[in-house]
């Protein structure tokens, strides 16, 4: 019953600028990510309600050379069907697919990925989410292989693909001594299904009123 998502959120998406004007110009070249260490699993990520945080990120990028020209691009999403880590439900979800995950690989005699640290992350905050990112997937695969199996069979299905993917994370060590609020917390939101993405937009500065 309360599984969709109908409101609008603004979503901030850090990136080259030569990128910010190619989505403002053919919002359909929509670039997902589709790295083994993401941390919500593959799909176009934003930064929920945090342009300044969206920012960072690209400046982040500028000094790793990923990119050269920092900017901000603004997105009006629906997350729809969304597959929402705040909401006790979908850890439930995530969690029972981890099992099965693991138990495959028990059985096939291989590791599961791990979730890592990078050298350079003084607070260790697990950067490389590759566990994260393969149990995503492998959710989002499986939901997809019971839904085309009971298409194929019955013409409908009661399973229903995820739209898109929410998280809050705590990150980059305490705000002050002994804070349980941290210095780049945040709310990602992964868009899997492009139909969510309503309109981009170029931010703008606030005027002063009156």
């Amino acid at each position: 019953m309360y599984n969709d998502r109908p409101n609008f959120i603004l979503g901030f998406h850090g990136c080259d600028e030569s990128d910010c004007h190619s989505l403002l110009n053919s919002s359909s070249k929509i670039k997902s990510s589709k790295e083994a260490f993401d941390w919500l699993g593959h799909g176009m990520y934003f930064w929920e309600n945090n342009y300044e945080r969206a920012l960072v990120w690209a400046k982040d990028k500028k000094k790793r050379g990923k990119l050269k020209n920092p900017a901000v691009i603004g997105a009006i999403i629906q997350p729809g069907h969304c597959c929402d880590f705040t909401d006790t439900k979908y850890i439930e979800v995530i969690k029972a697919y981890y099992r099965l995950l693991s138990d495959k690989h028990y059985k096939a005699g291989v590791p599961l990925p791990v979730n890592k640290d990078v050298k350079h992350d003084l607070h260790k905050d697990q950067l490389m989410r590759e566990l994260d990112c393969t149990t995503i997937e492998f959710m989002h695969n499986g939901i997809l292989n019971q839904f085309s199996s009971d298409v194929n069979s019955k013409g409908y299905s009661e399973f229903r693909l995820f739209d898109s993917v929410k998280g809050v994370f705590t990150e980059g060590g305490p705000a002050f001594p002994g804070a349980g609020i941290y210095n780049k917390s945040h709310i990602q939101i992964c868009v899997r299904n492009s139909n969510c993405i309503k309109g981009f937009f170029l931010p703008r500065t606030k005027a002063v009123w009156p």
